[in-house]
């Protein structure tokens, strides 16, 4: 696999008549406007890399337009997805529809259990979601296009969806109910599969499409390379109806479809601020992440999505690859009852539920634990990740009925272990996840119990 990086040094020349000249403010604006627009695609194309381009790293699954199915739940050790859950094991694909569509299969499978296919696009926004939601269990084969394609569909496909760039991701949740049950998900894993639409239909493959020398990426190249990275995306990323002014912004920044940033006709001061912007609005956009506190608003179509870059970004750096809230409503703890950060150093906290205030969902809800600075899963001597639903007829309960769930990093003792979410010995912070949640959790008429301390 061929891969590339960019020469890091800039070129003092005088601005030529094609790139306009701007004040250093004009420039900081339209450079933070730049960054705010293009960070989910590369945060995105992060993740792809290292999925489906980079054979030999640690997090690599398989080429591109495979699908690959991972027989368990998520770990601390699986670094490549902020903030994943670790109730539904997951299978991936990343997809390049540049040539031809692919065909992904979905198994019929039990009532009871939810699965479901989240198809991403480059920008990060959530396309469609073949599965228990949209489809049912009885399964199907679905057919996943490119922008614009215009093919005969054959036999047997159940849907034709198209996706709005070239390359996107393709996340497959199948329910675990339980360790016990991971045979079962094995096997429901086992009948997924994906197929290029010339293999599917037994015809002629197209033509291939131009070989691409597919850049490096890391979270380090993402703050030393930002601008060859975004530059280098947009040509799998054809703008949506309304993103006229951010892409002539890019345009005129000298961040333009298939070319080499920085250009001759940019200063060196007009780079060098340009890298610094990289930096200071990463952290606006952390911070805005850092203020979230449930999901309903900030993941979801294209259509839903339009326009609102910043929550784009910040939904992107908080927990990318999150589910409409139709599909699954996530709820974020970050502080307790009294608005202070949850710190599993100094603090305990409980969460309690009663009968009346268990979520509300049609598939499963869970409480997960994350360390805040890297936003990973926690590694604890229970290996216990998440409570949920499934759990339920293991939890103490109190003589009202009430279940209380402990979150600290100590055991609370071996009477209310069951109960114990191991925290990290470092600010951290818990999501709630409702898959298929009931319109009481939509609507607001049911409201998550809150995070208290112990004193």
């Amino acid at each position: 696999m061929k891969r590339r990086t960019f020469l890091q040094g800039t070129t003092a020349l005088v601005l030529l008549p094609s790139l306009p000249a701007f004040g250093q403010d004009d420039i900081r604006a339209a450079a933070r406007e730049a960054y705010i627009y293009t960070y989910p695609m590369v945060k995105n194309y992060l993740t792809m890399y290292q999925y489906a381009l980079e054979p030999d790293g640690s997090q690599y699954k398989g080429p591109l337009n495979t699908l690959v199915s991972i027989a368990r739940a998520y770990t601390p050790d699986d670094t490549a997805i902020i903030t994943p859950n670790s109730d539904t094991p997951y299978s991936f694909i990343v997809f390049d529809l540049r040539a031809e569509p692919v065909v992904v299969t979905m198994p019929p499978i039990e009532e009871k259990r939810y699965y479901s296919l989240q198809l991403i696009d480059l920008y990060t926004n959530n396309v469609d979601y073949p599965g228990t939601r949209v489809d049912g269990n009885g399964g199907g084969d679905f057919l996943i296009t490119g922008p614009g394609w215009k093919g005969d569909v054959p036999k047997g496909i159940k849907r034709v969806i198209e996706m709005p760039t070239t390359l996107a991701m393709g996340i497959v949740r199948t329910q675990l109910f339980s360790p016990a049950d991971l045979d079962k998900v094995k096997e429901i894993q086992a009948a997924y599969k994906a197929a290029l639409l010339s293999a599917y239909a037994g015809m002629p493959a197209p033509a291939a499409p131009p070989s691409v020398d597919w850049m490096a990426v890391s979270n380090e190249l993402m703050v030393t390379n930002y601008w060859p990275l975004a530059a280098f995306l947009l040509q799998f990323a054809p703008p949506y109806p309304g993103d006229e002014v951010q892409r002539k912004n890019l345009d005129k920044l000298g961040v333009r479809e298939r070319a080499m940033w920085p250009e001759a006709d940019l200063s060196s001061d007009t780079v060098a601020l340009m890298k610094e912007v990289v930096i200071t609005t990463e952290k606006e956009i952390r911070d805005e992440a850092a203020r979230l506190t449930d999901s309903s608003k900030i993941f979801g179509t294209p259509e839903f999505m339009k326009g609102r870059f910043m929550v784009r970004a910040a939904a992107a750096q908080g927990g990318i690859y999150g589910n409409s809230v139709q599909e699954a409503l996530y709820v974020i703890y970050a502080f307790d009852e009294q608005k202070a950060p949850l710190d599993g150093k100094t603090g305990r906290y409980t969460l309690t539920f009663t009968p009346e205030t268990l979520p509300p969902v049609d598939a499963f809800w869970s409480l997960t634990m994350y360390d805040r600075p890297k936003q990973f899963l926690v590694d604890n001597p229970i290996n216990r990740y998440l409570i949920n639903s499934p759990m339920l007829a293991g939890l103490k309960k109190s003589d009202k009925g009430e279940i209380v769930l402990h979150l600290q990093h100590e055991s609370p003792g071996p009477e209310l272990e069951s109960n114990w979410l191991p925290a990290p010995t470092e600010i951290f912070y818990a999501v709630m996840r409702l898959y298929l949640p009931r319109a009481a959790a939509l609507d607001g008429r049911w409201a998550p119990p809150p995070i208290e301390a112990l004193s």
